[in-house]
């Protein structure tokens, strides 16, 4: 089968969102990934590639607490998930795949009231491309602002 050289791409813009909760006190770190694939094969697998650069960090609350994710991407051509990883409090939800105009999904819950003032965890971004979806040259790329909410649970 034919090798196909292309550019899928995703760019990662992180919002921080934090309703019903004061002081609010959530931050991404690391600034904003960007996902790049390189080749595709045409009837293959989808080709996937992933980044690790980034974290969340938040304070702890006076009350159980969970964190939402959602993304915004007009016109996405390409798949996008993030899981927690290395969580240091609460529970992290499996893969979750992000889409356009998705509803909120929890992304972490069950955080407790106790442990250390400050908690962490890894953002694991993992985008995905096939040959037929095209590339980023003839298409453009998948700009997410992706959006991460701290929660009463």
């Amino acid at each position: 089968m034919p090798t196909r050289h292309y550019i899928a791409s995703c760019v990662v813009l992180c919002a921080i969102a934090v309703p019903c909760i004061a002081p609010a006190q959530i931050s991404v770190k690391g600034g904003n990934p960007l996902l790049t694939i390189t080749t595709g094969v045409a009837g293959g697998q989808p080709v996937s590639v992933t980044n690790t650069a980034t974290s969340l960090q938040w304070s702890k609350k006076s009350v159980i607490t969970k964190i939402t994710v959602t993304t915004s991407c007009p016109g996405q051509h390409f798949g996008l998930a993030v899981v927690a990883t290395s969580v240091s409090s609460g529970v992290a939800a499996s893969q979750v795949t992000l889409s356009d105009g998705m509803l909120a999904a929890d992304f972490i819950t069950n955080i407790p009231t106790t442990g250390s003032a400050t908690k962490t965890c890894t953002l694991k971004y993992t985008a995905s491309a096939t040959f037929a979806q095209g590339n980023s040259s003839e298409l453009g790329n998948d700009v997410h602002t992706v959006t991460y909410t701290l929660v009463a649970q």
